[in-house]
């Protein structure tokens, strides 16, 4: 068995799908957590060449990165050899309901089914949680009128869920039949055979995409705040959005940093009066508008931003030591592509006022359809809708 160490900080959501990760896998590890700890937070940067995120992995005394490089690891099939562990055995259950994703749409659906004795299995996915565990305070949740953070709100869902019955699977669904019921669905070495499916599988951050951001991933780019935050304090650092997600970023960064610089496309806002006014008003944020970065300054560290003026067409530099991206997300449908009826995006379409889609049997809730609101409260309510229209689906006996 391999020596695993995994470098880690206190509110850090990949740090936990790392752990969860590995804890399927049946491996021990040795966690070291870099929070109130200067000398281990050192180590851990020496140690990976220089690289300001968490988690750091360690397999055998050598850096693998962090839960994105794991997870490639895992899903090109060569981390059990690196973990020195063999492959589990097959197996195959058949289920009434499965549903894919574990946030606010995949677990209300989960409750409300399992509150109609429906037994349903819900596979977590490679981000247990879903966006909501990589958000920082909610405010808008119905209930909470002080709010709380993504993380505690998502472990209150999963608790219902599980009181009444639930089982979460931890896992990724990596490939699905819904040519014909029951429908198939691949979960590492286990097969699960559902009479009704809901795809709960949420959205993705998007990245920049140019080539010095994928560069300088770790070593000062960024796309989880409350992941990243603590390793820029006292730093000026820029984020790049203009939405609820970027002001928010924003705001939840000036906690560390001395000062932070909003960059956006155009010359107006495209987030909400009450996230806009309050992100005004805060010191330490400031805008720079009509801008897009260009490239990402540095060698090992991030050093600044090369910007271009979009009606100007002026190309300038702006010293940073961080840049954090908040620029919007894209539905985690590939899966089903070629095989459910989606929009040009990657949208799953669902007829109106239902979450069925074009196979029978199949519902989607959540961002996976909802183009347009994308919110925690809007998310669960289609979870809901989904469980009652899977309910009637069974129910009738197709």
């Amino acid at each position: 068995m391999a020596d695993v160490i995994v470098y880690t900080k206190k509110d850090c959501p990949y740090c936990e799908w790392t752990k969860a990760l590995l804890a399927r896998k049946g491996v021990a590890w040795t966690e070291k957590l870099v929070t109130g700890n200067p000398a281990l937070l050192d180590e851990m940067i020496r140690l990976s060449g220089g690289r300001t995120t968490a988690p750091e992995i360690f397999i055998d005394g050598r850096c693998i990165g962090g839960f994105d490089e794991l997870k490639a690891l895992d899903d090109k099939g060569e981390l059990d050899k690196m973990l020195g562990i063999a492959g589990s055995q097959h197996t195959e259950e058949k289920v009434d309901l499965l549903i894919i994703g574990s946030g606010p749409a995949g677990l209300t659906a989960a409750l409300y089914a399992a509150r109609a004795n429906l037994a349903p299995v819900v596979v977590d996915g490679g981000q247990p949680g879903g966006q909501l565990t990589i958000t920082t305070e909610v405010e808008n949740y119905p209930g909470f009128p002080d709010g709380l953070m993504g993380p505690e709100l998502m472990d209150l869902f999963r608790r219902q869920a599980e009181r009444f019955g639930t089982r979460l699977v931890a896992g990724e669904v990596t490939s699905v039949d819904l040519s014909r019921a029951p429908f198939r669905c691949e979960v590492g070495p286990h097969s699960y055979l559902a009479r009704t499916l809901i795809i709960a599988s949420g959205a993705s951050a998007k990245l920049l995409g140019i080539e010095s951001e994928k560069k300088m991933m770790g070593r000062g780019v960024s796309a989880c705040a409350t992941c990243d935050g603590f390793f820029f304090k006292n730093q000026e650092i820029a984020v790049v959005g203009g939405g609820d997600t970027a002001l928010e970023e924003a705001t939840f960064l000036t906690k560390f940093a001395s000062k932070v610089t909003v960059i956006h496309r155009r010359d107006k806002l495209r987030a909400s009066k009450i996230m806009q006014d309050k992100a005004m008003k805060n010191p330490k944020i400031q805008f720079i508008w009509d801008s897009a970065v260009q490239e990402v300054l540095g060698e090992g560290k991030v050093t600044g931003l090369r910007l271009r003026n979009l009606k100007t067409d002026q190309v300038s530099d702006f010293a940073c030591t961080g840049l954090f991206v908040a620029i919007g997300h894209r539905p985690n449908t590939a899966l089903f592509k070629g095989q459910l009826d989606m929009d040009s995006v990657g949208y799953l379409k669902v007829k109106p006022f239902s979450t069925k889609t074009s196979v029978h049997g199949v519902f989607a809730a959540g961002d996976v359809a909802d183009s347009r609101y994308r919110q925690a409260i809007t998310a669960a309510g289609t979870g809901c809708m989904a469980a009652m229209d899977a309910e009637r689906f069974l129910e009738s006996g197709e």
